[in-house]
């Protein structure tokens, strides 16, 4: 394999990376979004956090999830556009270690797990985002 086949190989890889993260993070907060959407009155009483903050946290998930899977499906993105995401990510994991140590919510013990829980998962996220991106443009990234 010739240098230039060797680096369009690599970038192909770090693609195939970049789109994944993006598919299962869309995929994830689909799920997630519309399952505190439609369940936010239980899920509420059994978190230990407010029904409107699940409701609205769900529906802001949802047009994010579609541009994802949508972007995902794509054979080229902004690179802009996923830098932002990534900023996204990590203002939400932020955000929700901060529901938690600023007393604004009151979860119960599952509560505090489903919001870490999902703070890992959503900082883990931006974090494959983040290399499938720099791997895909190194010198730009």
């Amino acid at each position: 394999m010739n240098a230039m086949n060797s680096v369009t190989a690599s970038m192909s890889a770090s693609w195939n990376l970049l789109r994944r993260a993006l598919l299962a993070d869309g995929l994830v907060s689909g799920a997630t979004g519309g399952l505190m959407l439609v369940a936010a009155a239980p899920l509420g009483g059994l978190l230990g956090l407010n029904e409107t903050l699940l409701r609205t946290a769900g529906l802001s998930l949802l047009p994010f999830a579609a541009l994802l899977v949508f972007l995902a499906s794509r054979a080229s993105v902004s690179h802009r556009l996923v830098w932002a995401i990534v900023g996204y990510n990590l203002l939400w994991a932020l955000d929700s270690v901060l529901l938690l140590v600023t007393g604004w919510a009151d979860p119960t013990a599952l509560g505090y797990l489903f919001t870490l829980g999902q703070a890992l998962a959503v900082a883990a996220f931006a974090g494959l985002q983040y290399a499938g991106l720099r791997r895909v443009r190194p010198a730009l990234a």
